[in-house]
């Protein structure tokens, strides 16, 4: 439950709170994909975007960070410069949140981390890349990723280019299952695999239209069925990857980071830049254009939740 004690490490940027005062939909994004997910200077010339489409579309963005010890909902143009720039920032999940608050230090928030704060701000919708999941050989590590569980106890809707390929993406839907979590798809019958289109897993519903995923999500949660639904949409088909070729070079990063002893929250970012570097910087432009793509689908479902409160209050 939502306390107004938690609400108070809360502060708004003067754009979300005046979204907020005039009823318009908020769309939270993350940080963690600015701080650690993309090279500067194209992770805050990214972040600028995106906000910019999602306004167009007529919802606002609400980019999520921790700075000098409060939970800011909304950045200014600064805050997405400092946060790009800075090489001190703290990778912050539901285990950092209170660490990075206590002390005042900089954080940027992950799936996990973002969910936990847009439901403190009671944002519905959160716009990512690609959702963490079950790690390839995680029968040997135990590595999954607090994102999974955060699903399972935060109802927040989190549209997404499926999971990261560098994941056992079969093992991650099943745990998503067993924990009651929805997926849902649209555009096609397959979850997506963030670089590629297809994972070669079926999702649990294909809903293409907002108002349809709006009035399933809806019911989930009037139903007192707490916990987050993954809306996966694939990467745009121009942009996307071959799966053989990102394939070949997951297991190559992995081996890599294997052979150097990363662990831990450290093995995405290292797989995302080793990625990034073997292919020669195309990995990026991949990421740019499905985050993009799943700020439009995220900032259409947002009015449709909103419209669908509307029309509640109506009848």
């Amino acid at each position: 439950m939502v306390t107004d004690l938690a609400r108070s490490w809360l502060t708004f940027s003067p754009a979300v709170a005046a979204a907020k005062a005039a009823g318009r939909p908020l769309v939270a994004l993350e940080s963690t994909i600015i701080a650690h997910g993309m090279p500067y200077p194209e992770n805050v010339r990214t972040a600028r975007e995106v906000e910019a489409l999602i306004r167009k579309l007529g919802a606002e963005p609400a980019t999520i960070a921790l700075i000098a010890g409060r939970i800011r909902i909304g950045l200014s143009d600064d805050e997405l410069e400092l946060l790009g720039r800075s090489d001190q920032v703290h990778k912050v999940s539901r285990r950092d949140l209170p660490a990075v608050l206590a002390s005042g230090g900089l954080g940027a928030t992950t799936v996990a981390g973002t969910m936990i704060c847009a439901a403190l701000a009671g944002i519905e919708v959160f716009v990512t890349g690609g959702i963490g999941g079950v790690h390839r050989g995680a029968q040997e590590t135990f590595d999954i990723s607090a994102d999974l569980q955060e699903l399972a106890r935060t109802s927040v809707a989190v549209v997404c280019a499926g999971a990261k390929s560098i994941l056992d993406i079969g093992l991650t839907l099943e745990y998503l299952e067993t924990h009651g979590v929805p997926v849902l798809s649209c555009e096609q019958d397959n979850f997506a695999a963030f670089y590629t289109r297809d994972s070669g897993y079926r999702a649990d519903f294909r809903l293409d239209d907002a108002a349809d995923q709006a009035r399933f999500i809806r019911t989930k949660w009037d139903l007192g069925l707490a916990g987050g639904v993954v809306l996966s949409t694939p990467v745009p088909e121009a942009a996307a990857m071959p799966s053989e070729e990102i394939d070949a070079l997951t297991r190559q990063a992995l081996a890599e980071a294997t052979a150097q002893g990363v662990t831990g929250k450290a093995v995405t970012p290292f797989l995302l830049a080793r990625i990034k570097a073997l292919t020669g910087g195309r990995s990026l432009a991949t990421n740019i254009a499905l985050i993009k793509h799943n700020a439009e689908v995220g900032a259409k479902l947002a009015l449709a939740l909103a419209d669908s409160v509307r029309g509640t209050d109506q009848a």
